[in-house]
């Protein structure tokens, strides 16, 4: 398990990180019970290590304008390397798609997508995303509200399984 590779004071300076990216090094180095010049050794460690990607805001898209949400569900005609490949450049090239995952089963990939209108949306699908190279099939399903929203991972999960495979 590669959370297994860090140390306790690491993981608790993720789980920190992951619940406020702002939080200050000396706050930080309080909390996990180190001094601050080990701590931020620590943090630019596990940056170079790809364990941190980036410090990001979490922005309401409604508050933006942005009243439309959907998920997406895309069928390709090929599923060859080169051809996932492509779609998924194409999707990192439309502003619309937040998201884009690679699924096994009947879907290939499902896109999270938002625009501030339908309209918007539906000339986004047309004109981006149906007419797209290889794309079989889109079928779209309009978010009603969001129930819960959680980046990263759950530490405390993460914790139990360490102790229960430690005591083993």
């Amino acid at each position: 398990m590669a959370g297994s590779k860090l140390d306790p004071i690491d993981r608790q300076i993720l789980a920190e990180l992951q619940a406020d990216g702002r939080i200050t090094n000396v706050e930080l180095a309080r909390r996990v019970g180190i001094s601050a010049p080990p701590c931020l050794r620590r943090v630019r460690a596990l940056e170079e290590a790809g364990y941190i990607r980036g410090y990001h805001a979490q922005i309401d898209p409604r508050q933006m304008g942005f009243e439309v949400q959907v998920f997406a569900m895309v069928r390709l005609h090929s599923q060859a390397e080169r051809d996932l490949s492509a779609f998924e450049a194409h999707c990192r090239n439309l502003p619309l798609v937040r998201e884009c995952h690679m699924l096994n089963g009947e879907i290939d990939f499902i896109l999270k997508c938002v625009a501030p209108d339908l309209s918007t949306f539906q000339t986004f699908l047309t004109q981006h995303l149906t007419s797209a190279e290889n794309v079989a099939s889109v079928k779209t399903s309009l978010v009603i509200r969001g129930a819960k929203e959680e980046p990263g991972v759950p530490f405390d999960v993460l914790e139990a399984r360490l102790k229960a495979g430690s005591s083993r």
